[in-house]
C-alpha cells in the first residue's frame, strides 16, 4: 500500500513538471488563446445572414377511416430560408421542422384528388419559423395527393430489365413471391391498369438461382400492396437432345376414317436445359397431319406437322417432315 501512494504521488509530480514546465506552459497558453479565437470567429460566423434549403416532411392528418391515401402519406417540399447562421443550425438539428401537417378534409375535394396551394404551404411553414426568418422559395409550389374510398383491384407482376445468363445457360424459369399485389386507385386507373412492373433490373452473367426483392415501379395516384415482391430467377444448363416414339395424330378427320402413317411415331431434336429434359416423355409433344390438306392436296406422302411443344423446349425440329399413309374406313 505504501509502494502505490508512494507510485501515485510520483506519476502525478512527473506529470506536473512536464505541463508546468517552460515550453509546455508556452503552448498549454497559445492553446487557449487559439481556442478563445475559435470560439469568437464562431459566434461571429453565426451571426451573419445564410441562406440554407430545407427538407420539411408534409403528412396528411384527419383522414376519415373510410378514405385510402392512394398516393404518398408524407409529402416533402424543400424550402430554402434565409437568416442569421444560428438560427439556421437550429433548423437543421432542432426539432421545430420536423414535419408540418396538412388537414385532408380542408383539401380533399370530389375529383378523388386534393391540393396544397402555395399560399396554405407558406403559412404552414411561417407558422413553424422565427419571426427573423425569411421564406426565399417553396418547392414544389403545391402539393398532390390522391385517394379513394377503397377501391381496389388484383393485378400480376412482371418484371423488366436485362437479367442475361452465361454462355451455355438460360432462364428456364421466373417466380414471384406474391405474383399478384393490390392497387388502389380511381375508377378509371383500376380499369386501365392490367399489370404492375419492377423497377428496372439489371444483372449479367447469372448461372445459378438468381433472388431479388424488387422494389414496384410507383404511379400517380395508385397505391400499391405490398411494393416490393422478391424473384426467383432459376437458370438451367442448355443441351441440344431428342425423344423418339412421339405418336402421329390425325385431325380434321371425317367421321368414320382413320389416318394410318408409315411410321406411326417420329422424333423431335431441340434445344432445352438439362433439368427440363429429364421431365419429359413423348406424350409432352404433339405432331399431326391434317386430313384438310390430304383431301385438298393428294399426294403419296403427307406432310406432319409439330403442333405442341412443351415450356422451355426451343428449336425443335421432326427427324422427318413427311411419311407415308393410308386413310381407312372403319366398318361399322
Amino acid at each position: 500500500m505504501y509502494y502505490s501512494k508512494v507510485n501515485i504521488k510520483y506519476i502525478i509530480h512527473t506529470v506536473s513538471n512536464f505541463l508546468f514546465s517552460k515550453a509546455n506552459r508556452e503552448f498549454l497558453i497559445f492553446l487557449f488563446f487559439f481556442a478563445v479565437a475559435g470560439v469568437f470567429w464562431l459566434l461571429m460566423a453565426l451571426n451573419e445572414t445564410y441562406e440554407q434549403e430545407l427538407r420539411i416532411p408534409v403528412r396528411y392528418v384527419n383522414i376519415p377511416k373510410m378514405a385510402v391515401l392512394t398516393s404518398e402519406e408524407t409529402d416533402t417540399v424543400r424550402v430554402t430560408v434565409s437568416d442569421k447562421g444560428y438560427v439556421l443550425t437550429a433548423y437543421l438539428y432542432g426539432d421545430a421542422l420536423h414535419e408540418i401537417q396538412a388537414d385532408f378534409k380542408k383539401y380533399a375535394s370530389k375529383s378523388n384528388r386534393g391540393i396544397v396551394p402555395t399560399s396554405d404551404l407558406y403559412k404552414m411553414l411561417s407558422s413553424r419559423l422565427a419571426a427573423s426568418s425569411k421564406i426565399i422559395s417553396v418547392k414544389p409550389d403545391h402539393l398532390s395527393f390522391y385517394y379513394n374510398y377503397g377501391e381496389k383491384k388484383m393485378v400480376p407482376v412482371h418484371w423488366r430489365g436485362a437479367v442475361t445468363p452465361e454462355d451455355l445457360h438460360f432462364i428456364s424459369d421466373v417466380q414471384y413471391q406474391p405474383d399478384s399485389v393490390t392497387i388502389y386507385a380511381s375508377r378509371e386507373k383500376l380499369d386501365s391498369i392490367n399489370v404492375i412492373y419492377t423497377e428496372t433490373l439489371n444483372y449479367n452473367e447469372i448461372h445459378d438461382t438468381l433472388v431479388v426483392d424488387a422494389q414496384l415501379r410507383k404511379m400517380a395516384g395508385v397505391k400499391i400492396v405490398p411494393e416490393v415482391v422478391r424473384i426467383t430467377f432459376l437458370t438451367d444448363v442448355l443441351t441440344e437432345e431428342n425423344i423418339e416414339g412421339i405418336p402421329i395424330v390425325g385431325i380434321n378427320m371425317p367421321e368414320g376414317k382413320v389416318l394410318r402413317t408409315f411410321p406411326a411415331r417420329v422424333g423431335v431434336k431441340f434445344v432445352t436445359g438439362v433439368n427440363t429434359y429429364r421431365r419429359l416423355s413423348p406424350n409432352d409433344f404433339m405432331v399431326v397431319a391434317d386430313y384438310n390438306e390430304l383431301r385438298q392436296n393428294p399426294a403419296p406422302k403427307c406432310n406432319i406437322y409439330l403442333q405442341e411443344v412443351p415450356d422451355g423446349i426451343s428449336r425443335a425440329v421432326l427427324d422427318v417432315k413427311q411419311v407415308d399413309y393410308l386413310i381407312e374406313e372403319q366398318s361399322r
